[in-house]
C-alpha cells in the first residue's frame, strides 16, 4: 500500500505576466466607477502590466455574461465583472442579480477562467457605497485580488496535471 502525500497549493499574489479584462456596468455609476478604480488600483499594486489590461464599459450587470463570452477569443487570464444591481420596489433587482451571477458562472466554467464576481447587489443605495470605497472596503479591489489569486493558483493546478 502507498502513501499518499497531501499537497498544499497556495497561489502567489503577482499579476504580472497575465492579461486582464475588466468590464464595468455604467448602471450606478456612482458605485462601479469607484469599483473600477478599485479594481485597477489592485492589479497596479501587484505588478500588472497595465498596457495589458483592457477595460470594457457596459450598459449594466444584465450585460455582464455576453459581454464575457465577447471577450474570449482575446485570450484573456482572468476576467474582473464589476456592477451595481440595488434593490427596489419591484422584481427586477431579482432577475437581473440572479441572470447576471448564474450566466457568469456557466461563463467561467465554459472557458476555464477565472471570472472575479464584482458585482454589488445590495438593498440600499448606503450599503453599495459602503462596499464601493466606503467603510466596508472596495470590492472591486477584493475582486482584483481574487482574479489575481486564481490566475497564479490555476497556473500551478494544470502545471501539476
Amino acid at each position: 500500500m502507498s502513501e499518499h502525500t497531501n499537497q498544499s497549493f497556495d497561489a502567489e499574489m503577482q499579476a504580472g505576466g497575465f492579461r486582464f479584462a475588466v468590464v464595468a456596468s455604467r448602471f450606478n455609476s456612482f458605485v462601479t466607477e469607484q469599483l473600477l478604480s478599485g479594481a485597477l488600483a489592485a492589479l497596479k499594486q501587484q505588478g500588472a502590466d497595465m498596457a495589458q489590461v483592457d477595460v470594457v464599459r457596459i450598459p449594466g450587470a444584465w450585460e455582464l455574461p455576453i459581454t464575457v463570452r465577447a471577450l474570449e477569443h482575446r485570450k484573456y487570464d482572468a476576467i474582473i465583472c464589476l456592477g451595481a444591481v440595488i434593490k427596489g420596489d419591484t422584481p427586477h433587482f431579482d432577475y437581473v442579480a440572479g441572470e447576471a451571477s448564474r450566466g457568469l458562472s456557466a461563463e467561467s466554467l465554459r472557458m476555464g477562467v477565472p471570472i472575479a464576481f464584482g458585482l454589488l447587489t445590495t438593498n440600499t443605495l448606503e450599503q453599495a457605497t459602503d462596499r464601493a470605497g466606503g467603510k466596508h472596503g472596495n470590492k472591486g479591489f477584493d475582486s482584483a485580488m481574487t482574479a489575481i489569486e486564481m490566475v497564479n493558483l490555476l497556473r500551478k493546478l494544470r502545471a501539476q496535471a
